[in-house]
Order: C-alpha cells, then structure tokens, then sequence
C-alpha cells in the first residue's frame, strides 16, 4: 500500500481490482479505516479498479493537528488521484465519506463520473451532539462513545445475530486516533454544505438506512431533493449500511455505476 503525501500529510492508500477498468474510491465513516469497504471488495475489484484510502487522523495515516475541514479532506483526495496520475474516478463514501463526496462534486466536477452518497447528510442544524462528544472524547477517549457510537453504527437485531463483525467494528473504532478523531468532530460540528448541492452535476445516487438515526432518511432525502437528478435508495440498515447489509449495498452501487 503506498503512502501518499497530502501538503506534508502521508495517506495510506489502497489500490486493487481490475486493471484498465474503470475507477472507484471508496471514502470511509468517521472512526472507521479503509477496512469497512471489506464486504464489498470481492465485487467491486472485479468491476474496477477501487482505490481505498485511510482519512487523516485515521488507521495508518498520519495524524497532523487540527482543525480538519471538509475542504482539506477533499484536498486530500485529489492529492491521492494526482499522485496516482488518475484523471477521474467514481466515488462512493459513506457518512463522512459522503460529506467529502459533497464538497468534491461541488469544487472539483471535471474529476468524478458518478458519486453515491451513503448514509450521509449536508448540515447539522445543532452542533450539541458533536460538542457533547468531543468533550466525552477529551475527558474518557474513544471508549468513552464507543458502545453509543457502535449502536448507532448497528442496529441490535444485526449486533445480537453478527456478534464478531460487531466486535471487529468496534475494535477499528477504539483503535482511532484520540486526536485524528477529535479533530474530525470539530468538523463535523459546523457543517453546512447546503448551498454546495445545486453544483454537484455528476449523476448521484444517495444510499439512506431505514433503521439510521445519526443521518436519518430526512438527511438523505434533503441532499437528493438539492441534486439536480439525483436518486435515491433506501436500505434495511442501520448507520453503516455497507456493513449491516452488504449485499443490498454492493448491488445498489454496482447496478447504479453499471447503468448506462
């Protein structure tokens, strides 16, 4: 896996899959690494070429001090397709992953065919949620939300029946950067994109989880409605949707980048 330098950040990126096929990144949650996208990877490799890449602040990137923004994540990503000599990928990110997927199809169009966006949102009208947390991260770290963190995540009926992919989850949860993490949430906390959903002109599709709390259906149905021509589809899942439901997941992005 390479390290990719991001203005003096190393990223550790992931490339596999079908070589000469067309591209897809895959951008992951907070608190996750490039490992969530395994349920898909099998599919997906044999299709594209996927790019996979650990955020900074996360796994085994570096972990500069804050504050992150959304324009610095999205900096990072063209940092990684240039350093590939990549000119345009597909993209598909989930929860944060979306919100990088946001700002990128706004500011940097000519790069991106189609974008999915996953159990995402564009604003948070409150930012008590994430301010609650930072200071709960600061006092007890990670552990601290981990097990709110991971039913939010999960829904109980998944974390009874899948007891070891639950367990795998929140391992890669508690294995995050104290300060990678605090500074994603501080992010988190003043997001607005609103006004950045009118630009994005690549065919979008936005994946919403009908059991998802942290970015509710509502979320998911405020971005569609501000795309112009975007869709939408509804998964029986819990916030990390791509887990709870891999092959419901895996279908709606290989049937959305494989239509003509």
């Amino acid at each position: 896996m390479p390290m990719i330098d991001a203005d003096g950040c190393l990223l550790n990126v992931s490339v596999e899959g079908r070589d000469g096929g067309p591209t897809l990144m895959l951008s992951n949650s907070l608190g996750c690494t490039l490992q969530m996208w395994e349920p898909q990877m099998k599919a997906l490799a044999q299709l594209f070429r996927v790019i996979r890449y650990d955020r900074r602040g996360h796994g085994k990137s570096n972990v500069p001090p804050g504050p992150y923004t959304m324009q610095r994540f999205g900096r990072d990503v063209l940092a990684i397709l240039d350093d590939l000599n990549i000119e345009k990928v597909h993209w598909c990110g989930l929860s944060m992953g979306g919100m990088v997927g946001q700002w990128l199809g706004a500011n940097a169009p000519e790069r991106f065919g189609k974008i999915i966006l996953a159990n995402t949102s564009c604003y948070y009208a409150e930012p008590t949620k994430w301010l609650e947390r930072i200071d709960a991260v600061k006092k007890g770290g990670i552990a601290a939300v981990a097990d709110a963190v991971i039913a939010g995540w999960l829904t109980q009926d998944f974390r009874e029946r899948e007891p070891d992919i639950t367990a795998k989850m929140k391992s890669m949860l508690l294995a995050s950067p104290v300060e990678g993490y605090l500074a994603c949430c501080e992010a988190l906390s003043t997001l607005d994109q609103r006004e950045l959903l009118a630009k994005i002109k690549s065919p979008t599709l936005v994946i919403a989880g009908r059991h998802d709390m942290a970015t509710p259906i509502s979320a998911g149905e405020l971005i569609r409605s501000n795309i112009p021509g975007a869709s939408m589809t509804i998964i029986d899942a819990a916030h990390i949707s791509n887990v709870e439901q891999p092959h419901a997941f895996t279908d709606a992005v290989i049937g959305f980048l494989t239509q003509r």
